[in-house]
């Protein structure tokens, strides 16, 4: 028994993975463009992820691009039975670093192509749509033709499950009209909670929820509850991050990234981190606080 089978299961698609996974974004270069700084460290996180009971992994072919989905295939490829690899699509990279929206139907058909074939797969398990509408997080605006193009390549065979990233609740509920949502993945932390009713809504129909920048990804978060709260319980303030959404509901599925070997384990152990009532009470007071 390893570690992270402690973080428990949940149904994803329509297999059942372990909560806490891996997030491949930090792979890649600096800004996630261009090659690691080491490649060699890149293929050596991905094999102990795997190798610790990791069996669901996050990325994307945008990510570099192509670089996080080839060092995925070069460390790990013929995969294992029980991997699921999720990737997204409905943007691309320009020369400039920047992320630009691709959501016309040439371009998300190439992005489902590029990721196989990057990937090295027939069949990608999970395809999030990665939603554009602005690049500060997620806005409204209708999502029926995106959607409708990945819902086309799902009948194809080339995608098994179809989720949303950036997402409001008002596209979750126009998307879950045009095709089966598989889960949902979105910016939420201990200081960011925008979709807790959300979440809730999500797990009583039996939807993953996945959360991205447990600390705040590119604007860390600055909180000295959480660095009080780790302090106490000699664990890291990622630890303690981590271990709060396990707690927050049963559907949220953990995907920290990190491009070290000694990180990574760190973030896994969190699943064995068990923390006290009144800790959990101190922590869920720092969204007012952030606000």
């Amino acid at each position: 028994m390893s570690i992270i089978d402690q973080s428990g299961t949940f149904t994803l698609g329509d297999r059942s993975v372990k909560r806490l996974g891996y997030g491949a974004m930090q792979l890649a270069g600096p800004g996630v463009f261009g090659p690691p700084k080491d490649h060699d460290a890149a293929l050596a996180v991905l094999r102990t992820a795997v190798e610790s009971g990791v069996d669901h992994i996050d990325t994307s072919d945008f990510y570099g691009p192509h670089v996080t989905n080839q060092l995925i295939r070069e460390a790990l490829h013929p995969y294992r039975d029980d991997l699921v690899i999720v990737t997204k699509v409905g943007a691309r990279r320009g020369e400039d670093k920047s992320w630009i929206p691709a959501f016309s139907r040439e371009e998300l058909t190439k992005a489902v192509h590029d990721n196989l074939r990057n990937l090295g797969l027939d069949v990608i398990e999970v395809v999030n749509l990665r939603l554009m509408f602005s690049v500060y997080g997620p806005a409204e605006g209708s999502l029926e033709a995106p959607l409708t193009v990945l819902a086309d390549l799902q009948r194809q065979g080339l995608i098994r499950h179809i989720g949303l990233s950036n997402a409001t609740a008002t596209q979750i509920a126009e998307g879950r009209g045009i095709a089966k949502i598989a889960c949902v993945q979105n910016q939420y932390n201990l200081a960011h909670r925008d979709d807790d009713v959300l979440i809730d809504d999500l797990a009583r129909d039996g939807i993953a929820y996945v959360p991205f920048f447990p600390l705040g990804g590119f604007s860390p978060l600055q909180s000295s509850t959480l660095s009080d709260v780790a302090t106490r319980l000699n664990a890291t303030p990622m630890q303690v991050a981590l271990a709060w959404l396990l707690r927050r509901a049963p559907n949220i599925l953990l995907i920290p990234g990190t491009s070290s070997v000694g990180h990574l384990r760190e973030n896994l152990a969190a699943a064995e981190l068990v923390l006290p009532d009144d800790a959990v009470s101190e922590l869920d007071k720092v969204a007012a606080i952030a606000a």
